[in-house]
């Protein structure tokens, strides 16, 4: 037995607004749907316009404050241009916490700090 396609990852926000506007006017995801759960939670996916997995934002302010430790865990994008994609953020923003750095094989990578403490990292594969 073995499980299917992977669908969603979920992380928990105090401010949906605020993550709102960073992963869908910072990055350029898309919101896909937006729900109320059963127990009363506000539930937002997004997605990549490349498509794939999907983000789902999770507002539940009954289970109390949002807390996630450094270096927990992670999402990572491929961007065509890593120094266009940091000015934009930076704009925005939300300038590296980390990077950019290259590897032995060129390709550059670099971490930014969102809301609620999640780092999101930004990954330019080697020129070819």
């Amino acid at each position: 037995m073995k499980v299917g396609r992977w669908l969603h990852t979920r992380f928990r926000v105090h401010d949906l607004e605020k993550n709102l506007v960073f992963y869908r006017d910072t990055l350029g995801l898309k919101e896909i749907s937006k729900t109320t759960s059963p127990r009363g939670s506000t539930l937002v996916f997004l997605q990549s316009t490349a498509g794939g997995e999907m983000l789902e934002l999770c507002h539940y302010p009954a289970s109390g404050p949002v807390q996630c430790p450094a270096d927990l865990v992670h999402l990572a994008f491929e961007v065509d241009d890593l120094d266009a994609f940091g000015a934009h953020a930076t704009a925005r923003g939300y300038p590296w916490s980390d990077g950019p750095t290259t590897t032995v094989t060129g390709m550059r990578f670099a971490f930014l700090d969102a809301p609620e403490g999640y780092e999101v990292e930004f990954i330019e594969k080697g020129k070819k």
